[in-house]
């Protein structure tokens, strides 16, 4: 390894992003684990991903809030935010901080002028780094192999690209408690939200996919965060046969569970069509961003990602969710 283990005692994970791209992270953060495993790893990220360390605490052992910085869209900038996250980063310098946000515009400067420690990560024409510690932004390839590869660049080896998603014995029970009367293997999730407009499947659309199921005699379960509760009604209401609502009655672990015990996940190209690889439940996904390569399940057997942006068909639709139900 480029930075070897005995020398190597703390490192800080840069990845102020979204769950779905927190979780096509996880066999990269196993790779770092199963490399340093004496090591503190610290995440720097979004304040929501505080509880994603939690969850994960067996790759990642501390977070560190990142307030945004000028050209990052994830959050507004807060100036005396910034100030206090920048000295406390020189405060506790890092063996190591591995540039796992993009290509490397904005974020390499920012990292590097932190003065926190030795980056290494992903760069790209403009901003080229030393090649042995930078790895030139690969295109065309899942989220999950590219930061394999990058790891691989310093010497660190692929622990394999299976997703994961821990879920509590509480969770679980919680879950169980709040729809005591579902079957497992015997209903199907339908998740339409995504965290923008553009990147929804029309509600007719999830609805009609939803009434096939119902029609082969699977339950529908409905889920979305509160603030997606306009669109799950939608589907809800464009529906023929009844679905179960369980809209904003449910937290990150109890969907998790849920996800697990259905028998097939509906959702846009989003975090739950992760939590499905994770869980090896079987999905049919809609991208509707145009990349369905970097961000649909491996499992191509398991899980059948449609690009929509290049095949807007129902049709096709129908015949795929024939061949997982």
């Amino acid at each position: 390894m480029k930075f070897p283990a005995h020398t190597t005692r703390k490192i800080a994970i840069f990845r102020a992003l979204q769950l779905g791209d927190m979780l096509c992270s996880v066999p990269a953060f196993r790779a770092l684990r199963h490399s340093y495993p004496q090591a503190e790893i610290t995440l720097l990220g979004l304040p929501w991903a505080a509880s994603f360390r939690e969850r994960f605490s067996k790759y990642i052992d501390r977070f560190i809030h990142f307030p945004g910085f000028p050209g990052l869209p994830e959050q507004t900038v807060d100036e005396v935010l910034w100030e206090n996250f920048e000295g406390r980063m020189r405060a506790e310098p890092f063996d190591l901080i591995l540039q796992m946000q993009g290509n490397g515009n904005i974020v390499n400067e920012m990292l590097e002028n932190l003065q926190a420690g030795p980056v290494a990560g992903f760069h790209s024409e403009g901003n080229y780094r030393n090649p042995d510690f930078f790895l030139e932004y690969p295109t065309g390839i899942s989220e999950m192999e590219r930061h394999l590869l990058m790891l691989e660049n310093i010497g660190i080896t692929s622990q394999g690209t299976e997703l994961e998603f821990p879920v509590s014995e509480s969770e679980v029970q919680n879950l169980h408690k709040t729809v005591p009367r579902l079957i497992p293997g015997q209903y199907v999730c339908v998740h339409p939200g995504s965290r923008g407009t553009w990147r929804q499947w029309p509600p007719a659309h999830f609805a009609s996919a939803a009434d096939v199921c119902a029609e082969k005699g699977y339950q529908i379960v409905v889920t979305g965060t509160k603030d997606e509760a306009v669109i799950t009604n939608q589907v809800i209401e464009l529906m023929k046969h009844p679905a179960l609502d369980l809209t904003g009655k449910t937290g990150l672990g109890e969907i998790g569970q849920l996800i697990k015990e259905a028998g097939l996940l509906i959702s846009n190209c989003t975090g739950v069509s992760h939590i499905a690889a994770a869980m090896q439940t079987p999905s049919m996904v809609i991208s509707m961003d145009g990349e369905p390569e970097r961000w649909g399940p491996l499992n191509k057997s398991l899980h059948k990602t449609i690009d929509w942006t290049q095949s807007p068909a129902f049709d096709r639709v129908l015949g795929l969710l024939e061949t997982l139900i």
